[in-house]
């Protein structure tokens, strides 16, 4: 039986949790937070980079199966016609895609604004109102923004992968992919290629410069101790996402 107000005011219901299980998800909220950076950041920097999928070289046809007529000449083994020559033109033939990829860009922006504003009054020398100072109606304001930004890049990519043609298609063109994998000693590296080549870009040689590759898609990536060193820590992205400056 409760005799006081005192007494009244800090019991406790019967049904009340302890106060303690109160605190409980407020506790669980920074986890959470930083939980919820993490799913947010990108995959590369949480496991080690790796190849993509779908690169592999493109098997030829099988030949199909010719009736026995008694002669010896058929073209469904591998006839190559004399103007033609030994230009690639099936699924499955080799090109040389002769990388020269080189991309500058440069941006340049700058921002300035300034304003000022003045306020005076001038009170009367004789009257009730002559006790007033004029220095203290005086008002004056400003306010001024200068900003400024460079933003360069250079990409360069030289070399030659081989590649196999994947799809002929009716109008002359081909689909072609393939990759080139580097197993060193500090990691692994790769360059996959894929795009659309017009088969009368062909040399004799099967070659075919990059900047003549349609939907051109190249990939120069790797991964090992010095991928590992080139990138952000997952920490560190945290903070950098959450921080407001």
């Amino acid at each position: 039986m409760m005799d006081t107000p005192f007494d009244h005011a800090f019991a406790s219901p019967v049904n009340a949790k302890p106060r303690s299980l109160g605190l409980f998800p407020i506790l669980l909220v920074p986890p959470a937070m930083i939980l919820a950076a993490i799913t947010h950041i990108s995959p590369a920097h949480g496991r080690p980079a790796r190849p993509a999928d779908g690169f592999a070289p493109a098997l030829p046809a099988p030949a199909a199966q010719r009736p026995a007529d008694g002669s010896i000449f058929n073209v469904a083994a591998g006839y190559t016609g004399l103007v033609e020559g030994r230009r690639a033109h099936t699924v499955g033939d080799s090109i040389t895609i002769v990388l020269t990829e080189q991309l500058n860009s440069s941006k340049t922006a700058a921002a300035r604004t300034q304003k000022t504003g003045d306020f005076n009054i001038v009170p009367p020398t004789a009257g009730p109102l002559s006790f007033l100072n004029p220095n203290a109606l005086n008002a004056s304001g400003g306010s001024s923004f200068n900003g400024q930004g460079n933003a360069t890049q250079t990409s360069t990519l030289i070399g030659e992968l081989t590649v196999t043609i994947a799809e002929v298609r009716s109008n002359g063109t081909a689909l072609v992919k393939g990759e080139k994998r580097l197993e060193l000693s500090q990691g692994q590296e790769w360059v996959q290629v894929s795009g659309i080549v017009r088969l009368g870009d062909l040399d004799a040689e099967n070659r075919v410069r990059s900047t003549q590759v349609a939907d051109a898609r190249v990939t120069y990536s790797g991964n090992g101790s010095i991928g590992r060193a080139s990138r952000e820590g997952w920490l560190s992205k945290f903070f950098g996402m959450i921080t407001p400056f």
